[in-house]
């Protein structure tokens, strides 16, 4: 079961970079504006942040097995489609029906370890799920220009979204009976959303999500894409530099749990100084990402946006982490749901914002400069709504489940 959840959340990832790898071939056939490519990616991040809404409800009515099955077969169907698009308004139409349907991983995930895993084990699975995301976003870029050298960009969709259906059936003929005491314990008392946007805590939650996840949808969705048109790297020599940027996000994901836990642990430092000192750290680790535009070797670039991404998800971890400081972990669900939510619409004003500057000639610079001073902004905006973080008092036992992305 473990197997198949991550399994599950690395197809995800590989469904939704597909676009972003395959993007000089399709729009040098389809002769696609850079606002054409917006639009695809947007459609995704507008569809998924509005599903995000309704995945928790649509879970728990239709049961996790059938829903979970759903929600994996619609979006694996969703990236074959692209296989029979030829239009823009094909394209948009199959990234918003897979950002829709993708909406559904987090949710799943979360309520297979609640469902199936007792609180010992639930920790250990949900650890697992974080870092499923970071292991597909580095396979992706090594396996997809190859597989679309060898067969063809049509039988890439076809086969990524082939693998999804096998999932679904391996899925359904698994039988785990599932353990009563675990959902019980799992079990937690709804949350009105209305009541937390009046609480300055989810406020900073908001802002911090929205300021900062901008970068990470952006640069999933254009990255490939500079290393193509700055450096001039080809379809097929692109995917290593892509994959070692993700090697190193998922590095800063380790060390950003770390940091804060040393500080508190062994240097004895309060949660307030901890936590806001190492997003500080890794606010400023992100200031040189404008430099790339102008050097001429791509994996001086690669490591210049690899130390942008490890200080995004070092800073994403204990962003993630100040939420399970300042909430219960009844409620940190939902205020994770608010957050996530504002980030990805502020991803999708931010890939609407890149297609505009390389349409109109101002290339990636402007997105870059957004790109290094948002973390610090973003950090002043969490210090002015909560001067002092203050941990909540936990229920002993009470277990806190959160995936990042």
């Amino acid at each position: 079961m473990v197997g198949l959840v991550f399994v599950a959340i690395v197809l995800n990832y590989v469904d939704r970079q597909i676009l972003a790898l395959l993007k000089p071939t399709l729009q040098a056939e389809f002769d696609w504006t850079d606002r054409d490519y917006s639009h695809m990616a947007s459609a995704f991040q507008f569809a998924a942040a509005l599903a995000f809404l309704g995945t928790g409800w649509f879970i728990d009515k239709v049961g996790l097995r059938r829903g979970f099955a759903i929600g994996v077969g619609v979006w694996s169907l969703a990236g074959m489609a692209h296989a029979f698009a030829s239009t823009v308004a094909g394209f948009v139409t199959s990234r918003a029906v897979l950002g829709a349907a993708e909406s559904i991983g987090t949710p799943a995930a979360v309520k297979t370890a609640a469902t199936y895993f007792n609180a010992k084990e639930r920790s250990f699975v949900l650890g697992l799920g974080g870092i499923a995301p970071n292991v597909g976003a580095i396979l992706t870029p090594l396996l997809i220009p190859l597989m679309a050298m060898m067969w063809g960009w049509r039988a890439t969709f076809l086969i990524a979204g082939g693998l999804g259906l096998v999932w679904v059936v391996v899925w359904l003929m698994v039988r785990i009976p599932e353990q009563p005491n675990a959902a019980r314990d799992a079990a937690a008392p709804k949350i009105a959303w209305a009541s937390l946007l009046r609480d300055r805590r989810q406020w900073a939650v908001i802002l911090g999500k929205a300021l900062t996840d901008q970068v990470w949808w952006f640069l999933l969705f254009f990255m490939p894409d500079l290393f193509h048109r700055v450096f001039g790297l080809t379809q097929g020599t692109l995917g290593l530099p892509v994959a070692f940027v993700y090697f190193m996000a998922a590095l800063g994901g380790i060390t950003g749990g770390y940091l804060p836990s040393h500080l508190m642990g062994r240097r004895g430092w309060g949660v307030n100084a901890a936590r806001k000192t190492t997003m500080l750290i890794y606010a400023l680790l992100i200031l040189p990402v404008p430099l790339l535009v102008g050097v001429d070797s791509a994996w001086v670039a690669a490591m210049i946006l690899g130390l942008a991404l490890f200080a995004h998800q070092g800073f994403s971890t204990n962003l993630f982490g100040l939420t399970t400081d300042v909430f219960p972990a009844r409620i940190v669900g939902s205020a994770i749901g608010i957050g996530a939510f504002a980030g990805n619409l502020s991803g999708m004003a931010m890939i609407e914002f890149a297609g505009w500057s390389l349409d109109t000639g101002r290339g990636y610079l402007p997105m870059m400069l957004v790109c290094a001073v948002t973390y610090l902004v973003a950090l002043a905006a969490i210090h002015l709504i909560l001067p002092r973080i203050v941990a909540v008092d936990e229920e002993e036992g009470e277990e806190v489940q959160v995936l990042a992305h």
